[in-house]
């Protein structure tokens, strides 16, 4: 452990984070609650280039190193911390290690999420099996393990159809699969490769889906006293296949209220299926020609901007009342509406060196826009995303209704280029 100050006030231990700016909300949402925080990590050089992480953990009490992905070893590091601190909570915002915050609160008595629940969630073959048993509509769906099982499911399924790992987060590794041989491909970068983003074990096989068209949203909630909340419903914008990436949110949805209503129905459905009973949630429908159909739950808070546009549209500041939740507190539920916020990220269009970003103060000066942020600088490597942790930068505009917002946010991004000089191929 490294030691930065002592004091009286409350703890809270954060196991790993996001790699972007999203993952130092937890740090700065305790400090508003007047609580130090510990950090522990595998690695620090994992956020390497995430330099607002960097700077909230400089501000931490003390990180801690060890294998995070370990509960045994996080509860037996959180018990000494126990026997000098007065530990409140333990908690994550990431996907890779929700399970073991959990496991690590159950165990030490804190508040949290039922283990089971973050297990069920974090792993998407048995959100699978336990929604469908349930009744919640899912895409149909099988685990493959081998090329043959791959192809036959693609084949009962109907191309193009998804293939996508079981324990990654961020839209890393799903692939839309147009032909028999893009399936295999798709396959073997998932089934051959151990460990996963974060260097955890994966299960083994890929994940083959049937493939949904229509409109992806999400249902952004807080489980509390029995009760869930939903707050409401976020567009999605996605990019182009093969790939999924985030290139914005709308809060709150463009969709009529039936059919978001419809959304959040599915959204309760699967968190009953997996017994989330604590927190936070993000799960993601999509709005087919049938009906709206499960994708995957998060058992977190919604990652990127979105707990900003919530803040924005309803005054309900997540981070803070989550880990309100997450330290013994009774968290403040009630929000307004009466506005929109929309996000877009900014992502190189080729990949290679960045040499200059330019139309930041244009976009700064769209009516509604409140916040334009670019992480990457001269010299930065730029890659063409794949997934949602190449996005270079981002911005949040708002209006009195979604639509607007969405217009004013398009004319913002629209403002912004890079000159890059292209990688030699």
């Amino acid at each position: 452990m490294r030691t930065q100050g002592e004091d009286a006030a409350g703890v809270l231990a954060i196991v790993e984070t996001g790699l972007h700016r999203f993952g130092a909300v937890a740090f700065h949402a305790a400090r508003e609650l007047g609580l130090d925080t510990v950090f522990l990590t595998r690695d620090m050089e994992l956020y390497a280039h995430a330099p607002a992480v960097l700077e909230a953990v400089r501000d931490a009490r003390a990180t801690v190193f060890t294998d995070t992905s370990d509960p045994d070893r996080v509860i037996a590091e959180l018990r000494r911390l126990q026997d000098g601190a007065d530990l409140r909570g333990v908690f994550s915002s990431t996907d890779y290690s929700v399970a073991v915050a959990a496991a690590a609160a159950r165990a030490l008595g804190l508040p949290g999420l039922d283990p089971q629940a973050a297990l069920n969630a974090r792993n998407k073959r048995r959100t699978r099996e336990l929604c469908a048993k349930a009744g919640v509509p899912v895409p149909r769906w099988t685990v493959a393990l081998t090329e043959r099982e791959a192809t036959a499911a693609a084949r009962e399924f109907g191309l193009p159809c998804i293939v996508k790992p079981m324990t990654e987060a961020g839209s890393l590794g799903v692939r839309l699969c147009r032909t028999e041989a893009a399936l295999l491909a798709a396959f073997h970068a998932i089934a051959d490769v151990p460990t996963d983003f974060r260097g955890q074990p994966r299960e083994p096989g890929a994940l083959v889906e049937e493939y949904l068209v229509g409109p992806e949203v999400s249902v952004e909630s807080l489980t509390w006293g029995g009760e869930t909340v939903v707050l409401g419903v976020t567009d999605k914008m996605l990019g182009p296949h093969p790939y999924f990436v985030e290139l914005g949110e709308t809060f709150p949805s463009l969709l009529p209220p039936d059919l978001t209503e419809q959304c959040a129905a599915v959204a309760r459905a699967a968190l009953d299926a997996l017994g989330h009973d604590f927190g936070a949630a993000h799960v993601e429908v999509k709005l087919t020609a049938d009906g709206p159909r499960l994708i995957e739950v998060n058992a977190r808070m919604g990652g990127a901007q979105i707990t900003r546009l919530v803040a924005e549209s309803t005054g309900l500041h997540m981070p803070r009342e989550i880990i309100r939740m997450h330290t013994g507190g009774t968290p403040d539920l009630s929000f307004r509406t009466g506005a929109a916020a929309v996000s877009r990220y900014v992502t190189a269009p080729v990949a290679g060196r960045i040499e200059a970003v330019h139309g930041v103060d244009l976009a700064r000066r769209v009516p509604g826009v409140i916040d334009v942020e670019i992480d990457a600088v001269p010299g930065d490597e730029a890659r063409v995303p794949t997934d949602n942790v190449d996005v270079v930068g981002h911005l949040v505009a708002m209006a009195p209704t979604p639509g607007e917002a969405v217009r004013l946010a398009d004319t913002a991004l629209g403002q912004i280029t890079m000159d890059i000089t292209p990688s030699t191929p």
